[in-house]
């Protein structure tokens, strides 16, 4: 190895320490690291102590994660990385539903509950009924997908961040499959806009660039069907106060949806209800799996 490296010529000499790796994309993807770390440090004129401090951050990351805390997730959302790479592979094209970010609150073990359901596990909140039907690209529908849901409660948190008065019990998530008319259908209580974590290493960014850290209202979706491509995805109160500066950039139009206003009387699912409530209904399109 050269000892007389310059900033000129360092980039290339490490590079080409993945010359002799048998794995082509990891070369690759090295290659092109080195190159853009390189580019950038030059480009910004990256001191010593920024440096230092940018380690420290990284360190400060990892220490704050946990299974219901997921600050690296939190730091790929807000530098809009995570949207990137959704858009680049997530996003089938076509007539289906645009895809949005899975977020930290995903959670495996949820309950497998029959259509209908109230989900809410008993906590308070206005009552929202949720109606869907899932399509293909021809709105035939998809008979037997199943549909992972979840979603905030009424001030903003989800089950996990809830230990205390759930005891670790699940709530506002389920895991349901549509009937032979591709539909699906819940009870629960309707969710709220809420702030990204800012107690952390990523609240520091957020207040330097004094931008917004809230997530408009909105319910998560999972779709699976045997011979389509998975879905992910959210639907969003298109009259958020939030939406347009969501802090995680998911809010797309196209996922903008009416969360409608009733007063008491009969819910999608015929039972009567004694106090205001809120109807959410989407056709949820996916593409076909080609195997290409």
């Amino acid at each position: 190895m050269p000892s007389n490296l310059t900033e000129e010529t360092i980039t290339e000499v490490v590079q080409r320490t993945f010359d002799a790796s048998t794995n082509d994309r990891f070369r690759e993807v090295f290659v092109s690291l080195v190159q853009h770390l390189h580019d950038f440090a030059r480009d910004v004129r990256l001191t010593g102590d920024e440096w230092f401090t940018a380690m420290d951050f990284i360190e400060r990351l990892g220490k704050i994660s946990s299974p219901t805390r997921q600050e690296v997730v939190l730091l790929s959302d807000i530098l809009g990385l995570s949207m990137l790479l959704d858009t680049m592979n997530e996003s089938p094209g076509g007539s289906a539903t645009d895809s949005a970010l899975l977020g930290p609150f995903y959670v495996e073990g949820r309950p497998t509950v029959d259509n209908g359901a109230d989900i809410s596990n008993g906590v308070a909140g206005t009552p929202m009924f949720v109606t869907g039907r899932v399509v293909n690209e021809q709105g035939k529908p998809i008979a037997g997908a199943h549909v992972d849901t979840w979603h905030s409660d009424g001030e903003g948190f989800y089950d996990v961040q809830m230990t205390e008065p759930l005891h670790n019990e699940f709530a506002m998530r389920a895991l349901l499959t549509t009937d032979d008319g591709g539909r699906f259908w819940y009870r629960s209580i309707t969710p709220r806009y809420y702030p990204v974590p800012t107690d952390g290493p990523c609240g520091e960014i957020m207040r330097a660039a004094n931008r917004s850290i809230m997530r408009p209202q909105h319910v998560h979706f999972w779709f699976h069907a045997q011979g389509y491509h998975s879905l992910i995805t959210q639907l969003f109160l298109k009259d958020d106060p939030y939406i347009g500066r969501d802090a995680v950039f998911a809010d797309q139009t196209s996922l903008q949806a009416d969360f409608v206003h009733h007063g008491p009387g009969t819910a999608p699912d015929g039972t009567l209800v004694d106090e205001p409530f809120v109807t959410l209904d989407w056709t949820f399109t996916l593409a076909a799996d080609t195997g290409q």
